[in-house]
């Protein structure tokens, strides 16, 4: 039987949040599903997720419907289903603390105070967790309004660059593994 690896992208799922800051994960993902050819289409685990084989693993997407904060509900509950193992887990998300289009890969550490994380981090008893970071920048006024706001057109192109390079690095990882995918991309994302 085929490993499974579980990629979780987050965001929020009402249309008005589509393309915000806080929404960068599910925009990753997207990317990635597009490349291979496959749609997160399947509505269930309170989540949109696609099931596909890539190589010699199963490996599934997903973006969780229950609102960042509630992140954690939707990851476990395919976690659980599928028995997929914590370190077979990569989540992509947005972060305040790396400039607009920087990306940082890590294979483990606390939240940064990022609502998604956290509620991962409770649901599945761990902070142990693989994740790609996609920097949004600091807001220079309310938090709130910020990541759930837009990208600038400059932003924009940045943005879409850092995910073009995240979905190389998450074929990179499931290809070989995650350390040499931190070793060969870390360098090359951060600006």
């Amino acid at each position: 039987m085929k490993e499974i690896y579980l990629i979780v992208g987050l965001g929020n799922p009402d249309k008005k949040y589509e393309n915000t800051r806080h929404n960068t994960g599910y925009m990753a993902v997207d990317f990635f599903a597009k490349k291979h050819n496959v749609d997160i289409n399947i509505n269930d685990f309170f989540s949109y997720y696609v099931k596909f084989d890539f190589l010699d693993k199963t490996i599934i997407l997903q973006k969780p419907l229950t609102y960042m904060n509630n992140s954690g509900i939707a990851v476990s509950q395919i976690k659980n289903f599928f028995k997929i193992n914590i370190d077979n887990i990569l989540i992509i998300h947005d972060d305040l603390d790396l400039n607009v289009g920087e990306v940082k890969i890590k294979p483990k550490g606390s939240s940064g105070g990022h609502n998604g994380l956290k509620s991962i981090f409770q649901y599945l008893g761990t902070e142990n967790i693989k994740r790609i970071k996609i920097g949004i920048g600091k807001p220079e006024f309310d938090t709130i309004d910020y990541v759930l706001g837009k990208f600038t057109k400059d932003e924009k192109v940045k943005i879409d660059e850092a995910i073009s390079l995240t979905s190389d690095a998450i074929d990179d990882y499931l290809k070989h593994n995650f350390d040499l995918c931190m070793s060969h991309f870390n360098k090359k994302l951060t600006k």
